[in-house]
């Protein structure tokens, strides 16, 4: 579904991301893992067309996304939870929801996704009316991804989900996101909670300073002794 190929990104002089190649097939969850400075945020950052590539290649369905405008993207079936949310606080959940489908003509469909997204994240659709800012970190969050949903992406990226969430909340984003890919959404997931991330991916990526590491399935990196050693805390 989507293809990485030879991708430099850049911050002036800067590459933040030094020819990284990945992929990621129609239905699974793949994971991007590395400690800050990476490139992980940089690399959806691209993929969303919020950065320009100094060099290589993004293609998604077999079409180049390469200079593609980022709401032109979102058109294409790519929609990003950022990282930090990025939610509009002072406006009610709904409106945020609305704000994710904002590309759609379908109304009817518009109003079905969103009891969808109130089915599954209930909290949301009984506080429907408060302003954004008055939830939790974890409810913030499930406002973030749905409304990354509400654009009925094919490909849904998350970047650090269960950043400052308390282990409970961080069990309930990862099962919300076993839930999507058993109804069958892809996602691409940037994480730092390591072992949550690898214990739900098909595939994972290691990258350090801009450059992927290590590859291989979510299971046989958990059990890498390189990798439990560096992310996961392992003696």
């Amino acid at each position: 579904m989507l293809e990485v190929k030879d991708m430099v990104v850049a911050y002036g002089r800067v590459n933040a991301v030094k020819g990284i190649s990945f992929s990621v097939e129609k239905g699974q969850i793949v994971t991007l893992l590395g400690t800050n400075g990476a490139g992980k945020s940089t690399t959806l950052r691209a993929i969303s067309g919020l950065l320009k590539l100094v060099s290589g290649s993004i293609t998604f369905e077999g079409e180049p996304l390469d200079g593609v405008p980022a709401h032109k993207i979102v058109e294409r079936g790519i929609a990003q939870s950022p990282e930090g949310r990025r939610l509009f606080r002072k406006m009610s959940v709904e409106d945020n929801l609305k704000l994710g489908a904002f590309s759609r003509k379908d109304t009817a469909g518009v109003k079905t996704d969103l009891a969808n997204i109130y089915e599954l994240f209930p909290v949301l659709g009984e506080r429907r009316h408060e302003a954004a800012g008055l939830f939790s970190g974890g409810e913030q969050q499930m406002l973030a991804i749905g409304r990354a949903m509400m654009s009925r992406p094919k490909l849904l990226m998350l970047d650090e989900p269960s950043m400052g969430l308390s282990p409970i909340m961080t069990q309930t984003i990862m099962r919300t996101i076993l839930k999507l890919q058993s109804e069958g959404v892809t996602i691409l997931l940037v994480e730092q909670n390591a072992s949550a991330a690898l214990s739900l991916a098909d595939r994972g990526y290691v990258l350090e300073v801009g450059q992927i590491m290590f590859s291989d399935t979510g299971k046989a990196l958990l059990g890498d002794d390189r990798v439990r050693k560096a992310y996961l805390g392992a003696d």
